[in-house]
Order: structure tokens, then C-alpha cells, then sequence
């Protein structure tokens, strides 16, 4: 069984996140993380899960501009340098692989305030027919850069569990009952 975690980070603390998200996966499954500009245009056939993540912009997914002054912000440390999720999901082949699970990162609050990219993220998903089956926010310590901008590393632990329950139910929903 495979998966693939796909991501888009400003500040490298989304990355994180997906690595942590795909060590906790690759328990069960075997798992590539990629960042999304180098993600596939057309998933592969044999692909049992996508998993994709962004940070959290003005209440959402990521924009060109949103990504214009995060990447002014991140400077030298900017991870993410062409295309956002949206982007790409919006060009995306889908193929035959009819699971998915969405993660972002956000500023530490409740979702009401400061949105969510992971919710947008599935909308896109669920409009190009995948099961949506899980979708989560891990948090940053805030809005102001160092040493704000981290994610803490029991949120990182909190990302491996994900990708564990994940990969379990995964897992799981392949089983075929004994007769």
C-alpha cells in the first residue's frame, strides 16, 4: 500500500509537519512526501491515500499573493517557491486513488478566527471525487517570526500519531473478512 503526503510551506513548519505525518504513515504504508512543486501532475495508479498540507492564509488556502509576502517574511528560509496547493490541485489528474486527508498549519486560536487551509483543501478534494477521510490543523506559536513561528514539538508528535491513525485506518479499510 502506498501513500503521498504533499505539501507547501513559507516558513519550513509545514514541512515538518508532513515529514512528521509521513514517519507516522510509513508504519504502515509505504510513503514519499514531496513538496508541491514537485508533485506529480497525474497521481499514480497505484496510490492508495493522498495526503496534502498548506499553511493557513487569510482564513484559507494559500494565494499568489499571500504567498507573495509570506515569502517576503520567510526570506532565505522560504521553502515553498513556485506553484501553492490550490494551484495544483486545480490542475491535478486524479486517478484511481479514491482516499484522501488534509492538514494545515495555523496560528495558534480557534479555527472561527483564523481559518483553515486543511478545510479548503478537502473541498477541493471531496469537488475531484476523493473520500475525505480525515482533516486536521496543527498549530504555530503565532503571527510575529522567531521565535513565533514554530511549531512546537509536541505538535510534531501530535502529526506522527496522525499519520499513524491514519495509515491504520488505511490499513484497515483494505482488509478483506475471512469467508
Amino acid at each position: 500500500m502506498r501513500a503521498l503526503v504533499v505539501y507547501e510551506s513559507i516558513f519550513g513548519n509545514t514541512r515538518s509537519v508532513a515529514l512528521a505525518i509521513a514517519g507516522g504513515l510509513g508504519k504502515v504504508l509505504d510513503v514519499e512526501a514531496v513538496e508541491v512543486s514537485e508533485a506529480p501532475p497525474a497521481l499514480p495508479s497505484d496510490l492508495d491515500i493522498l495526503v496534502i498540507g498548506g499553511p493557513t492564509h487569510a482564513h484559507g488556502l494559500t494565494s499568489p499573493k499571500s504567498r507573495a509576502s509570506g515569502a517576503e517574511r520567510a526570506g532565505v528560509r522560504l521553502v515553498s517557491r513556485g506553484t501553492g496547493i490550490r494551484e495544483w490541485l486545480e490542475r491535478l489528474v486524479p486517478g484511481p486513488t479514491p482516499q484522501a486527508a488534509a492538514f494545515d498549519t495555523r496560528i495558534k486560536g480557534p479555527a472561527m478566527l483564523w481559518g483553515s487551509a486543511a478545510s479548503g483543501a478537502a473541498k477541493l478534494l471531496r469537488a475531484l471525487g476523493f473520500d475525505v477521510l480525515m482533516s486536521t490543523s496543527f498549530v504555530v506559536g503565532g503571527p510575529g517570526g522567531e521565535p513565533f513561528d514554530r511549531i512546537s514539538p509536541e505538535e510534531l508528535e501530535r502529526a506522527r500519531a496522525w499519520g499513524e491513525t491514519l495509515g491504520a485506518t488505511i490499513g484497515s479499510s483494505r482488509l478483506v473478512p475471512a469467508r
